[in-house]
């Protein structure tokens, strides 16, 4: 095709590549990011422009990353930002201070990049690419700072080519096993992988296994390892009206009583990591006025959002079983119900079904309304209904998730609640259809 000049034509181009994220994922060649990095070395290595903060884990490293940037955007610096997966639009993935690429300079870099395989014939994947427009369009902003999510893993990341004077471990638990081995230890060990000598890396679990491969991946290196419960700690993390009451100590400072805008006892931790690492980076404490002020008008779209009233929706993007755990503990205390409870559910194909769906049914929900969110991954909706069936719970089968939806708010009155979760593509086709929002992604056709 030729090189891009509107949206529609770099979205194009880019759903040209290999997409790992829609497809499964897998590691059948030997894993390498010799790719990027020769891509990135004809663009003048542009991710050496700016010190960088890396965050990875099983659950949390997007709020995480999108705490650390609210931090730091706080306190007057140049932030860039890349996340994913996103919701809506690929432009949400890169973002400077908070606010996503617009469309121009999205096809200006994409157009670049179109050049480069043009000249090297190198064709990296679709995640790459995004990666490397990140890492690009970061440089050319003259960033003070930049965040960077880990897609996968960290080792063999795409976005493993940056050298992270902060790096993050968020938590470890079981997911994408296929890719990154059968235990937490094997996927401990594929995460540590982003960390860096001289650089300080902290760890925001109290996984003994854990602990023990980060130590010995810091120490071979000659990283500083900050843990929690050891360096920084969550003294108080209670329910709150609108979110929690947290009391953080970090290496620099205590912070009594700051109220955190989000729902889950697990975004407590999420929000003491970010501090911590956001005053790792500066060596300084942030100060009450940019802590408070953060926290307390954090959103994060797709993690325990409340979307609706009569009936409340309240969606979320759990898709594994500890994801789910947290979900379940949080949903009893964070919104108060009258009514019944239904559950519109959906999940991608390798998950561990029974294990996901076990506590949503102990949790009382009245039924199930399953539909195959939209993705070549999707796991067959018989398979989602018969797991629920399976622990005793009445589930009802949905062509769409539009319909799983709809049926779902017709048997609901205004006292009940309706949970839509198994995975953000869900998510994002609920927060779709609730708030009119209009998806600016092709139509894929795998």
């Amino acid at each position: 095709m030729r090189r891009p000049s509107t949206y529609v034509e770099a979205l194009t181009w880019l759903e040209s590549h290999i997409d790992f994220e829609r497809l499964a994922p897998n590691r059948s060649a030997t894993p390498s990011l010799d790719q990027v990095r020769l891509t990135l070395a004809t663009l003048a290595d542009p991710h050496h422009d700016y010190p960088v903060i890396h965050i990875t884990g099983t659950n949390g490293k997007g709020t995480t990353t999108t705490l650390a940037s609210a931090l730091l955007d706080a306190t007057g610096l140049r932030v860039g930002t890349f996340t994913s997966p996103d919701l809506h639009a690929i432009n949400e993935r890169i973002a400077l201070n908070g606010v996503a690429i617009d469309d121009e300079d999205f096809v200006a870099v994409l157009a670049r990049l179109y050049d480069v395989e043009s000249v090297t014939g190198i064709a990296l994947t679709r995640f790459e690419i995004l990666t490397v427009a990140a890492l690009l369009y970061f440089s050319d902003e003259g960033v003070n700072v930049a965040v960077i999510e880990v897609g996968l893993g960290g080792t063999w990341d795409s976005t493993n080519v940056i050298d992270g004077s902060v790096t993050v471990l968020t938590n470890v638990d079981l997911d994408h096993t296929a890719v990154l081995g059968p235990t937490i230890g094997h996927i401990a060990r594929d995460k540590v992988g982003i960390f860096r000598s001289d650089a300080i890396a902290i760890v925001a679990t109290t996984n003994a296994i854990v602990i023990s491969i980060a130590q010995e991946r810091a120490q071979s290196l000659g990283a500083t390892l900050w843990t929690l419960g050891g360096e920084f700690v969550l003294e108080e993390n209670d329910l709150a009206v609108g979110g929690r009451s947290l009391t953080i100590r970090t290496p620099y400072a205590t912070y009594d009583e700051v109220l955190l805008t989000l729902h889950g006892i697990h975004q407590g931790v999420n929000a003491l990591t970010a501090v911590t690492a956001v005053e790792a980076f500066l060596g300084r404490d942030l100060g009450e006025e940019v802590v408070r002020s953060t926290l307390g008008q954090a959103r994060m779209p797709g993690r325990l959002e409340l979307i609706a009233h009569h009936p409340m929706i309240v969606v979320d993007g759990a898709h594994n079983p500890a994801g789910v755990a947290a979900l379940c503990a949080t949903l009893e205390g964070a919104f108060y119900v009258t009514g019944e409870r239904r559950c519109v559910l959906g999940m991608l194909n390798g998950r561990e079904v029974d294990d996901m769906v076990e506590p949503l049914v102990a949790l009382g929900f009245t039924e199930f309304h399953c539909a195959a969110p939209d993705s070549p991954r999707s796991m067959p909706v018989a398979e989602v209904t018969a797991a629920v069936r399976r622990h005793g719970g009445v589930a009802i089968e949905h062509a769409s998730v539009a319909r799983a939806l709809a049926h779902a708010r017709e048997a609901s009155t205004d006292e009940d609640l309706i949970l839509a979760c198994g995975s953000l593509y869900l998510v994002a086709e609920v927060r779709s259809e609730v708030l009119h929002i209009p998806s600016r992604h092709l139509e894929r056709h795998e």
